[in-house]
């Protein structure tokens, strides 16, 4: 039985696997430190992390899907690892385009922020 979390009506099972992915981005996100400082200082840290990390568990959820269906044979341990493979290659990919690492111009949080919501998937 999965132990339920008094402050929420989600499993506990499932606040732990939101936290990894929300670990998965926050480290990619640290491997910019002057991206990270900064999202940090305006108080948006949070926020771009739980956009990205939404966007990544959908994404593998999505692609553990496709890669099943397209091979039953597969285990489903390896289809899950291709999946965030995948998954993560797509999400750094728009976190790229989110927040260019050698843009000219200075970096408009507020812009970035907009670029996350148009670009990620609330289904």
């Amino acid at each position: 039985m999965i132990r339920q979390s008094p402050w929420k009506n989600r499993p506990i099972h499932t606040m732990e696997v939101n936290m990894q992915y929300k670990t998965i981005i926050l480290q990619l996100l640290r491997q910019r430190p002057k991206l990270h400082d900064l999202l940090r200082r305006k108080r948006k840290l949070l926020a771009v992390v739980d956009n990205f990390a939404g966007e990544l568990k959908t994404r593998h959820e999505s692609w553990k899907e496709n890669l099943t269906e397209d091979r039953p044979d597969i285990d489903p341990s390896q289809a899950a690892s291709a999946a965030l493979e995948i998954a993560l290659q797509e999400v750094e990919s728009r976190l790229r385009l989110a927040f260019p690492p050698n843009d000219p111009q200075p970096l408009s949080l507020d812009a970035a922020i907009a670029f996350i919501r148009r670009h990620t998937s609330h289904a």
